[in-house]
C-alpha cells in the first residue's frame, strides 16, 4: 500500500475517533465529519486516477458536492441550535420535543 493511502486512511480513522471521543459538542462533530468526507474524497480521487478509467471521473466531484451540502446543512443546524439554546452541547438537544 503506498504511503499516501496509509496517510489518508489514518486521517479517516482519526476523524472517526474524533467523532467518538468529542461527541459532546456539535461543532467538533461536524468538523470530524468534514475531515472524514475530505479523506474519502482524496482516496476516491487517487484510486480513480490510478485506474485511468475516464468514465468514473465524476464520482469524486459528486462526493465533494455531497460533502458541501452536508457542511451547509450542518452549519445551518448549528446556527439554529446555538440561537435557540445558546450553546452547542449535543446532550441538551431534545429531538422529541415539537
Amino acid at each position: 500500500m503506498p504511503l499516501i493511502f496509509f496517510n489518508v486512511f489514518s486521517a479517516y480513522l482519526l476523524s472517526l475517533l474524533g467523532i467518538l471521543i468529542y461527541r459532546s459538542h456539535l461543532m467538533s462533530s461536524l468538523l470530524c465529519l468534514e475531515g472524514m468526507m475530505l479523506s474519502m474524497f482524496i482516496i476516491n480521487s487517487a484510486i480513480i486516477l490510478n485506474m485511468l478509467f475516464s468514465l468514473s471521473f465524476i464520482m469524486p466531484i459528486t462526493l465533494l458536492v455531497f460533502a458541501a451540502c452536508e457542511a451547509a446543512i450542518g452549519l445551518a443546524f448549528l446556527v439554529m441550535v446555538s440561537s435557540s439554546y445558546g450553546l452547542d452541547y449535543v446532550q441538551n438537544l431534545n429531538v422529541l420535543q415539537c
